[in-house]
């Protein structure tokens, strides 16, 4: 198709002021903008002088040779064959959104769409989205949603493909090695996290559930075991079922450093907690050691040999008076020179105590008088209530200057710490001179004769206000007492009597039982032995001074 060309002034033969149908406009593009200080800038299209620039606007302007813009007309911009469908249909939008009030070479634009400023007589776009369409062509969506100025574009442009925002890709640095590490390390402690949540509540349910134990038990735990060694112990003694809730309770109550040697008693069906608090608090089995008033050192040294539950061995033997026996406790592994350690202790801390507290007028000078009287006592009288009527009369006697004449002086001369003569003493063994025989030497003898206990230390160190310098068996395991010789010869006749009386009960005794025993099939009955006399010594010394104190 030939192109027409229109009429100098720009009409058409008929006088109007459109251009032929046939006619083909070709339109130039021009765009304008606004600059900084809202001036307009413009560019010159062909010989019609110049026209306004509009932000981000492209209008399709027309040759001079054409009056006007053709708005139905089919056009065809770029003259290309290969235009797509969806491209005249983005044209046929772009026209019909297009407003009929565009500028034209030699119009005036409307007041609607250009302004003029007020130092210049140059029209300029109008800055608001007032009377312009809410979306244009090629808007982008966030262009409608936002109600910003929207401008018409050229067709040109209308035929450009809409810039469609592309998705979101990930960052690098989300895509960094350390990022994914740290992603899986997250997620690992995550599921730690919840299995040792689940792990926990089914521990503490075990933890403080009853234990298996059927009854009471006693487990030793050895020295310088671990934490999985003492574990292993119980469940092989039965008093858990489970090694590892042992172990896992013990490190979250952070006791391990606490977990203690020895040997425990667990009660019956004893849950996993009481099991833990028992050894950390170190509540051990304890085994009584129980050492008697009046027996020597050595005498005590042969009862703890004689106890398996102690260990090891005693190097030196303790000095006479130096244990205070007593009811000792102690765990199992103690050593016996620990325990030995132990009651000599306890006896200086005793004897310091009763010193300290003494009375006044007494003729010992020190403690260690107190010790050597009070093992005299101590072997004197078994009787709590007559000790301090014996110290009586050993202090008495003192302050006489008096010999003390205890019998068991005499024994302890004779056979030293074995503690007993297994006999009555002989004449001839009173005469007999030793460092302790009380009948030989004046005043106290050179060092104890037994292990005293509490009771004869105070007895010693407050005695009772008597005058009493003689006292005597009574045959019933008593004392009798006097203040004068003539009282207690009287004394020792009637424990001659009580000894007469004795003697022929228990021959008696044996006549009586002699004839059965020999008309009885089996092995004739032991006889019944005699009575032990109620006196230490023999019964003829009674008498022999006005200072013996008899037994």
């Amino acid at each position: 198709m030939s192109e027409s060309k229109p009429p100098p002034n720009g009409r058409d033969p008929n006088g109007s002021d459109q251009p032929p149908a046939t006619s083909r406009v070709t339109p130039k593009l021009v765009r304008a903008s606004v600059t900084g200080d809202r001036k307009l800038t413009t560019q010159k299209t062909g010989q019609s002088g110049e026209t306004p620039r509009t932000p981000s606007v492209v209008a399709a302007i027309p040759s001079t040779k054409s009056a006007s813009i053709v708005p139905n007309a089919r056009t065809s911009i770029s003259g290309d064959a290969r235009t797509s469908r969806r491209s005249t249909d983005r044209l046929s939008r772009a026209k019909a959104e297009t407003p009929a009030t565009v500028p034209v070479a030699g119009k005036a634009a409307p007041r609607a769409a250009i302004r003029v400023g007020a130092n210049t007589s140059e029209p300029y776009p109008a800055l608001s989205g007032a009377g312009r369409p809410a979306n244009g062509i090629g808007a982008s969506p966030g262009a409608a949603k936002n109600s910003q100025l929207i401008a018409p574009r050229s067709p040109r442009t209308a035929l450009e493909p809409d810039t469609v925002d592309m998705p979101t890709s990930r960052s690098k640095s989300a895509r960094h090695p350390f990022v994914v590490v740290g992603n899986a390390v997250i997620s690992i402690f995550i599921l730690l996290a919840v299995a040792s949540g689940i792990a926990l509540v089914a521990g503490k349910q075990r933890f403080d559930a009853p234990g298996p134990l059927s009854d009471d038990r006693v487990v030793n735990i050895p020295r310088g075991v671990g934490i999985r060694d003492i574990a292993d112990v119980l469940v092989r003694e039965g008093v858990i079922d489970q090694s590892w809730v042992f172990v896992g309770g013990v490190f979250l109550l952070k006791a391990r450093e606490d977990l203690k040697a020895g040997e425990y008693q667990f009660k019956a069906h004893a849950s996993l907690r009481d099991v833990v608090a028992t050894i950390v608090d170190g509540r051990v089995v304890m085994h009584p050691f129980t050492m008697p008033e009046g027996l020597t050192s050595e005498q005590i040294v042969a009862r703890l040999m004689d106890d398996d539950v102690l260990t090891g061995n005693v190097k030196e033997m303790p000095r006479e008076g130096s244990l205070l026996p007593d009811t000792y406790n102690f765990a199992r592994g103690m050593t016996r020179e620990q325990m030995i350690q132990h009651m000599q202790q306890a006896q200086q801390r005793v004897v310091k105590e009763i010193w300290d507290h003494h009375a006044a007028d007494l003729p010992i000078k020190s403690a260690d008088q107190l010790v050597i009287l009070a093992s005299i006592i101590e072997k004197e009288t078994g009787k709590a209530e007559e000790r301090t009527r014996v110290a009586a009369v050993f202090i008495n006697r003192l302050k006489q200057k008096m010999r003390l004449q205890s019998d068991p002086t005499i024994i302890y001369g004779l056979v030293g710490g074995k503690g007993t003569l297994g006999r009555p003493i002989m004449k001839s063994e009173i005469d007999q001179p030793t460092p302790y025989n009380t009948y030989q030497i004046d005043g106290l003898p050179p060092g104890p004769i037994t292990n005293s206990g509490r009771a004869s230390l105070e007895a010693v160190a407050n005695p009772a206000r008597t005058r009493e310098l003689y006292f005597v068996a009574d045959g019933t395991g008593g004392h009798l007492f006097a203040e004068t010789y003539e009282q207690h010869q009287k004394n020792v006749a009637r424990l001659r009597q009580i000894e007469s009386d004795q003697k022929d009960q228990a021959n008696a005794d044996t006549q009586a039982t002699a004839p059965a025993a020999q008309t009885a099939a089996s092995p004739p009955a032991p006889q019944t032995p005699p009575s032990p006399p109620a006196q230490r010594r023999a019964s003829s010394r009674h008498n022999a001074s006005p200072q013996t104190t008899t037994h």
